[in-house]
C-alpha cells in the first residue's frame, strides 16, 4: 500500500501537468461580471444641512505631490461624513457600510489624487457629536498603510463582537445542562453588549444593515447604553461583594436598574440636547459605579471574602479608560471604539471565569454533601445505602459479562458485651478497627460496606465462592489480630461471616443479601468467629 501511494504521489501530478487546465477541475471561478457602480455618493442637501462647517486638511508647503492620498475618518458614531476634495465629494453613513468606499470597513475613507503642485484642501465636515469627548479623528497619509489600519481597528471590533458571542453561547450551554439561572442572565447579558458594540462600533451595518439604526444611531447610543450600564453595574456589584459588604445594597441597585431602564424606554421620545445631556450623565454615572465598585471590592478583600478579586480585575480596565476620558487621554480619543470593546470583553470574560468557579464551588459543596449524605461518619466507609448502590452496579457488571460476584457479611460477635464491659468510647474504636481491617483485603474503598451498627458487607466483584472463602477467613484472623493492639485488657474482638454468591435466579440485591445473612446467622449459632458458605446450609424463604 505504501509503494502503491507513492507511485500515485509521483505519478499523478507528471500525468496532471501534461494535460491542459480545467475550469471546476484545476481552478474555481467564484462571481460573474457587475454592471454596478461603487458605492461612492454625494451628500444630499438634508445631510449637508446637519453637518459642522467642514475642517480643512491644507496641502503641505510647495502644494501636493501628486501622490495618492487617503483620507480616513473614525469614531463618527452618529450620522453621516463628507469628505470632499476637487471635483469628489462623497458621504459616508457609518450605519450602513453600502455607503462607504469598501477599501475602508472601520471608517469613512476616500483616496484622492491631487495635481502636482496643486494647493487645494481636502475638506471634511460631519455633524455634531452625541458627546463633547466622543470626537472623530481624521487620519491623512498613503492610503496603504491607513487600509491596513482600517483593517486592523475592524479586526479587533469584529473580534470582540465574536468573543461576546461565543461566550454567550457557552454559556446558553451551560444552562441546557445545568438550568442554571445564572447561565441564562449571562446570556442575556451577553447579547445585550453584543448589541452594544455593534452600535457603537458600526458593526450593526457592515457588511449591510442588521440593525433597524438608520438616522436613529443617538437614539439606539443613549437606549443601549443604559441598558448596558445597567446590567455591567448589577455584575460589578454582585462580583465585587457588593451583597456582602453593603446588606441594603440589593434594593438600590434594582432601583437603579429601572431607572436606567425607564431612560432606555424613554430615549425615542427625548430631543437632541437631552439626548447629548444623557449620555453624558451615563458616562458619568457609570464612572461612578466602577469607582464604586473598587471600594466596595477593597473591603470585601479585606474581609476575607476572596471572591471579590475577580470584580476587582473586570473593573479596572473600565475604570482606566474611564479615568482616561476624564484627563482628555489624545490615544483613547483616537481608539475609543476599540478601547471599549476591549474593556467590555474583558469584563465579559472575567464575570465568565467568576461564574464558571462559582458553580464549580457549588459542584464541590455537591459532591461533599452527598460523600456526607453516602458515607458512615465513625468509619469513614459507605453506608448501606451507598453500599446497596454499588452492589447493584457490580450485579449489572457480572451478569453483563459473565463474572462472578461474592459478598460476605459480617457481624461483629458479642458486640453489645463489649460495648457494656468498655463502654461506646471502646466500641467506637473496635469498629474503626474492623473497618480499618476489612479495607486492607478488597480493591476499593467502596467494597466495604458499613450496613449499622456491628454489620459489615464485603464485596468481591470477580471472585467466586471458591476463591473468596480463604480471603474471608484470612479477613477474619486480621480482625481479631489487629484488635489486640488496641490494649484494652481482656478484649477478644471475633468475627462472624456468612458468604454468599451471585446467582443467575439474583434478580435483585434482596435475594443474596438474604442468603448472605442466613449463613451469617448460622455461623454465630455454630459457636462464632468463622466463615460459613450460603451453599453449605439449605436456604430459608
Amino acid at each position: 500500500m505504501l509503494v502503491l501511494l507513492a507511485l500515485c504521489l509521483t505519478v499523478w501530478p507528471v500525468l496532471g501537468a501534461a494535460q491542459p487546465l480545467q475550469v471546476d477541475r484545476d481552478y474555481l471561478i467564484a462571481g460573474a461580471a457587475t454592471s454596478e457602480q461603487a458605492p461612492l455618493r454625494a451628500c444630499s442637501a438634508e445631510a449637508l444641512a446637519r453637518m459642522r462647517p467642514a475642517i480643512e486638511i491644507a496641502a503641505p508647503p510647495g502644494g501636493w505631490s501628486g501622490a495618492p492620498q487617503g483620507v480616513g475618518v473614525f469614531n463618527v458614531f452618529a450620522g453621516e461624513v463628507m469628505i470632499f476634495h476637487g471635483d469628489r465629494q462623497v458621504c459616508g453613513d457609518m450605519q450602513d457600510a453600502r455607503t462607504r468606499d469598501s477599501r475602508f470597513r472601520a471608517g469613512v475613507g476616500l483616496v484622492v489624487v491631487p495635481k502636482r503642485g496643486t494647493v487645494e484642501p481636502i475638506r471634511v465636515a460631519w455633524e455634531s457629536p452625541l458627546k463633547p469627548r466622543w470626537i472623530p479623528t481624521v487620519h491623512l497619509g498613503a492610503p496603504s498603510p491607513l487600509q491596513q489600519q482600517d483593517t486592523l481597528r475592524l479586526v479587533v471590533r469584529t473580534a470582540c463582537v465574536a468573543i461576546a458571542l461565543a461566550l454567550a453561547l457557552s454559556a446558553l450551554m451551560g444552562f441546557a445542562t445545568t438550568r442554571g439561572r445564572d447561565f441564562l442572565t449571562y446570556t442575556l447579558v451577553c447579547a445585550l453588549l453584543v448589541v452594544w458594540q455593534a452600535v457603537l462600533s458600526g458593526l450593526s451595518g457592515y457588511p449591510e444593515p442588521w440593525l433597524p439604526v438608520g438616522r436613529h444611531a443617538p437614539v439606539w447610543m443613549v437606549a443601549v447604553s443604559a441598558l448596558s450600564y445597567a446590567v455591567m453595574g448589577w455584575v460589578l456589584w454582585r462580583m465585587c461583594g457588593g451583597r456582602w459588604v453593603l446588606r441594603g445594597s440589593r434594593r438600590w441597585m434594582q432601583g437603579l436598574m429601572i431607572v436606567l431602564g425607564l431612560v432606555a424606554l424613554a430615549a425615542p421620545l427625548m430631543t437632541w440636547p437631552v439626548l447629548a445631556w444623557m449620555g453624558v450623565a451615563l458616562d458619568d454615572l457609570f464612572t461612578l459605579i466602577c469607582m464604586v465598585s473598587v471600594g466596595i471590592a477593597i473591603v470585601a478583600l479585606r474581609r476575607g471574602y476572596f471572591q471579590a478579586l475577580d470584580g476587582l480585575v473586570a473593573v479596572i480596565p473600565l475604570l482606566v479608560m474611564a479615568l482616561a476620558d476624564l484627563m482628555d487621554s489624545r490615544l483613547l480619543v483616537e481608539f475609543r471604539v476599540e478601547a471599549i470593546q476591549v474593556s467590555v470583553t474583558w469584563f465579559l470574560m472575567m464575570s465568565a471565569y467568576s461564574l464558571n468557579r462559582s458553580l464549580s464551588q457549588l459542584r464541590r459543596q455537591r459532591d461533599e454533601m452527598r460523600e456526607l449524605a453516602d458515607t458512615d461518619t465513625l468509619t469513614g466507609l459507605p453506608n448501606r445505602r451507598a453500599g446497596l448502590r454499588q452492589l447493584e452496579h457490580y450485579m449489572a457488571q457480572a451478569k453483563a459479562a459473565g463474572q462472578p460476584l461474592s459478598i460476605g457479611f459480617l457481624d461483629i460477635d458479642l458486640f453489645k458485651q463489649i460495648n457494656d464491659h468498655y463502654g461506646h468510647d471502646g466500641g467506637d474504636e473496635v469498629l474503626v478497627s474492623v473497618a480499618g481491617t476489612l479495607l486492607t483485603g478488597v480493591r476499593s474503598r467502596s467494597d466495604v460496606i458499613r450496613m449499622g451498627g456491628e454489620e459489615f458487607l464485603i464485596l468481591l466483584p470477580g471472585i467466586g465462592a471458591d476463591a473468596a472463602r480463604p480471603r474471608l477467613e484470612q479477613l477474619r484472623e486480621k480482625v481479631t489480630a489487629q484488635a489486640r493492639g488496641l490494649k484494652h485488657e481482656g478484649l477478644v474482638v471475633t468475627a462472624s461471616i456468612g458468604l454468599a454468591e451471585l446467582q443467575y435466579r439474583d434478580s435483585d440485591v434482596a435475594g443474596l443479601l438474604r442468603r448472605a445473612d442466613n449463613a451469617m446467622y448460622r455461623a454465630k449459632r455454630s459457636g462464632r468467629d468463622q466463615v460459613v458458605d450460603a451453599r453449605d446450609i439449605q436456604e430459608v424463604a
